[in-house]
């Protein structure tokens, strides 16, 4: 039987599926993993070859905003304040760099090369540390050490680190960490300061990787029902109404083998209305199926977002399908390919404006994660508590990250009041009016 490997990064399903696809949004820890998370704030995150931040909490807000993974970022508009934080940071420091660009002093990318050998970091961290990174002048992050966007989640910021690499990079998985942090050129040098946060902090981390093996056939799960092999639920977190909201795997792409259970699930439950993230109109009806399922003869919007939680392109999409969910009639269905990465994201906005606490968006984030890992010859074999856990953190991170770097702080996960901040994303980020807002509340109530 075959299996597919997804660990943070978007995969290929060559043997089932005919095209390349992005997994969902469903999606960033000390030393077990989510301790790790917990101390971190995060950004978007996850496929292959893009980037994710990692997380941290913030720390005092003096001089500059630290933005532990791109959550606890905080920008500092005072040269002084700019220049005591450089000052601060450089007496500290393991290593002290600039960020590289070509001649002209643009950026090579998104990405932000450091001239500073790879070879020779990696002679004072290691693979798994959790490292401090201070730009004096834009923020302070937290991070895990890493070799490529396959070893964190989705949104997290990292350190790459590949032996006998020139340059070492700071990146995030999915997105463009130089926007993020506001960072245009480097005509005047910007410096870099990385220092030594926790000793082996992210090892179980990257050990994770080796848990997210998943299956396409009913079989390799036999102690799932159809609607967790589906990857199929309601959402009933605090203030979510019953039978108002749904999520779940692709009802229309089969390279997931689930497609047909999910379809029919939706429409055991009268699904009104879909919110496909993942597919463009043209890509949905050019599924083998398409014509004759349930889905096809519902409202839908298709609005093949990008798996980048950070980017305006996102929010575009993202407020795109909040009015369509305004101007039509319940239950909704939101779904990506896998129910994971998009959509995780997605339904812990619509959660949280709801009055989700952080549990209740933790323990529905992470459900899609057990339903679908780790198979292990053929079976799957349940995620332990730890395991658990480490996916739990990565939704609160990654929201608490992403509205950081618009300026919206949640600094406690803990007690963190996700509907007053929600509501200030939608209205101040995505642009949606107060009659709006509380025309979508009304939708879920």
């Amino acid at each position: 039987m075959s299996q597919k490997k997804k660990t943070w990064s978007i995969l290929v399903a060559s043997l089932f599926c005919a095209q390349a696809f992005f997994a969902c949004a469903d999606p960033n820890p000390t030393t077990p993993a989510e301790d790790f998370t917990k101390s971190q704030t995060s950004p978007e995150v996850a496929k292959s070859d893009s980037t994710t931040k990692g997380t941290a909490e913030p720390s005092s807000k003096d001089s500059t905003k630290t933005k532990v993974s791109p959550e606890d970022s905080t920008k500092s508009n005072s040269a002084a304040k700019d220049s005591t934080e450089n000052q601060k940071s450089a007496e500290n420091a393991a290593i002290h760099t600039t960020i590289l660009g070509d001649s002209s002093g643009q950026l090579y990318s998104g990405k932000l090369y450091l001239n500073y050998p790879a070879d020779s970091f990696l002679t004072k961290f290691d693979l798994g540390d959790i490292v401090t990174v201070a730009i004096p002048g834009y923020d302070t992050l937290v991070m895990p050490v890493a070799i490529n966007t396959d070893d964190v989640p989705i949104a997290w910021f990292f350190v790459s680190a590949i032996k006998e690499s020139n340059d070492l990079q700071l990146t995030i998985h999915n997105g463009y960490l130089s926007e993020i942090l506001g960072i245009n050129d480097v005509k005047t040098p910007i410096d870099v300061f990385i220092t030594m946060k926790e000793k082996g902090g992210f090892k179980f981390g990257l050990e994770m990787s080796d848990a997210q093996y998943m299956g396409t056939y009913a079989e390799s799960y036999p102690n799932l029902s159809v609607d967790e092999f589906a990857n199929f639920r309601e959402v009933r977190t605090t203030g979510m109404g019953k039978n108002k909201l749904y999520r779940s795997s692709s009802p229309i792409d089969p390279c997931l083998g689930r497609n047909l259970k999910a379809d029919s699930l939706a429409k055991e439950k009268g699904v009104a209305t879909f919110i496909n993230l993942a597919d463009s109109e043209e890509s949905a009806r050019s599924f083998k199926g398409f014509d004759s399922s349930y889905y096809s003869t519902q409202n839908a919007i298709f609005l093949a977002m990008p798996v980048e939680f950070f980017a305006k392109s996102f929010q575009k999409k993202l407020v795109q399908g909040f009015r369509f969910m305004i101007e039509h009639d319940g239950p909704y269905l939101v779904h990506c390919t896998y129910g994971m990465d998009r959509t995780g994201f997605t339904i812990s906005v619509l959660e949280a404006l709801m009055g989700a606490t952080s549990e209740d968006l933790q323990n529905d984030y992470a459900k899609t994660f057990s339903n679908y890992y780790n198979l292990v010859d053929g079976k799957q074999v349940t995620l332990n508590e730890q395991q658990v856990n480490f996916f739990k953190n990565v939704v609160t991170k990654n929201l608490q990250a992403v509205y950081h770097a618009v300026d919206i702080e949640v600094p406690d996960i803990a007690n963190a009041d996700w509907a007053t901040a929600t509501e200030k994303y939608l209205l101040e980020i995505l642009q949606m009016t107060p009659e709006e807002v509380s025309a979508l509340k009304n939708k879920l109530k």
